[in-house]
């Protein structure tokens, strides 16, 4: 649809009205500008995994011309790809054009960009706003978070939950349960995990956790209706697929688990508990060589808080 836009799009550029004050064509209205058809063009070529020519579209827009949507999207792609330099340069012009956009402020921080520094480039909008003074803090329990420290990063986050603004926080809450499973705290992190799914009953981010979690507990029918509630939601997520396979590992049917976790794997190759979930099976069925180069591949990502799924 995007490169039919662009076709369109050229040949009425081609066109030129007789008189400069020659009405458009009704044609030309209803197409979009040139910069949001690339963008549509970017989004394409990232959904077929092709991110170097989604980079080539966005980058071929000048840097003046570039709006918050469209340096968020090279932010991310530049991530991707390992071009951490450019990813910053990228989120930080998000925060300048947007000083509240909290998922580049996450960006920043997940690139090693020192809390401080980050807190800097929002400090005029949160002076100037009234009912901000939660995003300084905000800002420093998520350093904490990027930086590995679990403790600090909890204490900080629940004295966010306690303010009344952010009580009840599902991304709050979701934040503090992955915390407490990082910190091997099982026990509140499942608490947490069902305080968020009973605000939100569309969440799916973190239900992977919370679905090995329960089934590590032997809680195999609450893992079997959670996997049914988050693909009623939508299968075009890892998560579902990991619950399920949580569920068919810790009920000693590796092969379905190793279908489940290879699916979920496809969907989003990023995801630590689908890796963990094809290693563990692929281990469980004697082959460990295989399930070590899985094991491996999660370095590359993040430091797992539990290298193995137990049980089994």
């Amino acid at each position: 649809m995007a490169l039919q836009q662009k076709k369109a799009l050229s040949k009425t550029s081609k066109v030129r009205p007789s008189t400069g004050s020659a009405a458009s064509t009704p044609q030309s209205q209803c197409l979009p500008s040139e910069i949001e058809v690339k963008y549509k063009m970017a989004e394409c070529y990232t959904m077929l995994k092709q991110d170097k020519d989604a980079i080539a579209v966005l980058d071929g827009i000048p840097s003046r011309q570039r709006t918050p949507k469209i340096n968020m999207m090279l932010a991310s792609l530049y991530k991707k790809t390992g071009q951490e330099r450019s990813s910053v340069t990228s989120y930080k012009e998000v925060l300048r054009q947007c000083p509240l956009a909290l998922d580049a402020i996450l960006g920043l921080l997940s690139l090693s960009v020192k809390g401080a520094e980050v807190a800097s480039l929002t400090m005029n909008v949160i002076q100037s706003i009234p009912n901000l003074d939660w995003l300084s803090v905000w800002i420093k329990a998520y350093a904490f978070v990027h930086t590995g420290d679990n403790t600090r990063a909890i204490n900080t986050i629940c004295s966010l939950e306690k303010k009344s603004l952010l009580r009840d926080n599902v991304d709050i809450l979701g934040s503090l349960a992955d915390l407490y499973f990082r910190a091997g705290d099982n026990k509140n992190a499942i608490l947490k995990f069902e305080q968020a799914q009973m605000l939100d009953p569309y969440l799916i981010k973190g239900m992977d956790v919370y679905g090995y979690l329960l089934a590590r507990e032997g809680r195999l029918e609450d893992v079997e209706n959670l996997g049914c509630r988050l693909f009623n939601i939508s299968d075009q997520h890892a998560e579902p697929w990991v619950v399920s396979g949580c569920h068919s590992f810790y009920s000693k049917r590796y092969s379905r688990a190793l279908y489940l976790g290879a699916k979920a794997i496809q969907l989003n190759s990023n995801s630590v508990q689908a890796l963990l979930l094809k290693g563990a099976a692929l281990r469980n069925m004697g082959r460990v060589q295989e399930a070590i180069i899985h094991i491996h591949a999660i370095y590359g990502l993040q430091k797992p808080s539990d290298l193995s799924f137990k049980g089994g």
